[in-house]
């Protein structure tokens, strides 16, 4: 059986005055918080300042999957007040899947192919290492494909045998060719038709270090650089990659943090 997940309902958390901060978002490990402090107030996430827009005051960070039962907000004030709150973090289990029947070139990639590995590792570390100043991200987020969820986030994975990272995004099962849509608005930032891992690979920024990700694509229907809105088509489900059959993987990342895809959206059925 899979992990309960948590229920996505939008809570109101308030901090020093009322007036002054406010927390939406699921408080647990994988949770997007989207929030909104006074024009002026400067926000730190466990010591990491945070972009504020400067007219609205919103702000965003995310909480990872191992993510300890305690973090810290700290707020510093215009006046130069400084408060820190603790939150508590709500913990979750993991369930483990087994995948055999792998090619051992994609479990345990041979030398000469580490190389490779390295430099697109590289250029989907740069798409999600960005910090633009859209709030594309405001409207929320959609389904990205119609299918059957597959895998889920927070899964350890072990490949013909052998233990690996834990899974970080959540699947989608459909058939080759099954459109694929943006989850929400955004600007390309990466639009690749083969990568090692991922195969057809796309990139989405949505503002304030929120990127999502879609693998295995068998089309990539977009280029660096374009703009667009949410649910629009943006390639094809497909088997690329190191993928065991079509599916397509979707990942959300506040930077390097990686998210429950599924804490995003306001329902999920199977």
């Amino acid at each position: 059986m899979r992990a309960v997940v948590i229920a996505v309902a939008w809570v109101l958390s308030s901090i020093a005055p009322a007036a002054a901060l406010e927390l939406n978002g699921p408080l647990t490990q994988g949770g997007l918080i989207v929030g909104t402090a006074v024009p002026g107030t400067a926000v730190a996430f466990d010591g990491r300042g945070l972009r504020i827009d400067p007219q609205s005051g919103t702000f965003v960070f995310g909480i990872g999957r191992d993510h300890g039962p305690e973090a810290s907000l700290t707020i510093t004030h215009s006046d130069g007040r400084v408060e820190t709150q603790i939150l508590a973090i709500a913990p979750r289990q993991w369930q483990i899947e087994r995948i055999e029947g792998l090619p051992p070139r994609k479990v345990t990639p041979p030398p000469e192919v580490l190389q490779r590995i390295r430099r697109e590792g590289a250029l989907i570390n740069a798409a999600r290492s960005r910090d633009s100043d859209t709030m594309a991200f405001a409207n929320g987020f959609i389904l990205p494909a119609s299918g059957r969820l597959s895998g889920h986030y927070g899964s350890q994975r072990i490949l013909n045998g052998e233990p690996r990272r834990p899974h970080l995004g959540l699947d989608i099962a459909a058939p080759v060719g099954t459109p694929v849509h943006a989850a929400a608005a955004g600007e390309i930032v990466l639009a690749e038709a083969d990568l090692f891992y991922t195969g057809g690979t796309v990139a989405i920024d949505h503002g304030h270090g929120l990127t999502t990700i879609y693998s295995h694509m068998s089309l990539v229907d977009v280029n660096v650089g374009d703009s667009v809105a949410q649910g629009a088509p943006i390639g094809a489900i497909g088997a690329t990659g190191r993928a065991t059959g079509p599916h397509l993987d979707w990942r959300i990342n506040w930077f390097n943090v990686r998210l429950d895809p599924e804490l995003v959206l306001p329902a999920v059925k199977e």
